[in-house]
């Protein structure tokens, strides 16, 4: 069984056990985060598609804890101008583990 979410401009394919990484969220090790925007649930009852959502579906996940994306370097250039600029970006996610997808 598995459900589409949508968070945050997002879509997820996401089962249950499995872990997601989404957008930071300021929420503590072990608290339940309910994602009530579910696009598509495909079961053993076949698939529902919603119509933008499948209505009273909602998939609950556990926060795992906080991480660090990969780091992004942004470098500006202008050629002959002596201009030159270098930054860097990580992005902050928050690791959640599904627990159950509710039809």
């Amino acid at each position: 069984m598995y459900a589409i979410i949508s968070d945050s401009g997002r879509q997820y394919r996401v089962e249950e056990g499995q872990e997601v990484e989404v957008d930071y969220r300021e929420a503590a090790k072990g608290d339940k985060i309910t994602f009530d925007n579910v696009l598509a649930i495909s079961g053993e009852g076949g698939t529902k598609l919603g119509k933008p959502t499948v209505t009273g579906a909602a998939v609950i996940g556990e926060v795992i804890g906080a991480k660090l994306g990969k780091k992004l370097v942004v470098q500006k250039f202008r050629r002959r101008k002596n201009s030159r600029r270098k930054n860097g970006h990580r992005q902050v996610f928050t690791t959640i583990r599904v627990e159950k997808i509710s039809s």
